[in-house]
């Protein structure tokens, strides 16, 4: 599974494996929302690859879990 905070449009945005899940939000705001999602996907045994933008469009993967 994929969890990604990018900038999308001029919004933050979250995405689930290239799917929007939310938008708007500030860039805070949506890191902590794909890290809830991260950590209960990887408490059900799930690979997670968390990827998060930053404020000069680098991104940064983390990959946890078991799957």
């Amino acid at each position: 599974m994929q969890i990604a905070v990018i900038k999308k449009d001029g919004e933050w945005a979250v995405l689930q494996d290239g799917e929007v899940l939310e938008r708007g939000g500030s860039r805070s705001a949506c890191i902590e929302a794909a890290e809830a999602i991260a950590f209960s996907a990887e408490a059900r045994g799930a690979r997670v690859e968390l990827v998060i933008q930053d404020y000069l469009g680098e991104l940064k993967t983390r990959i946890s879990g078991l799957g």
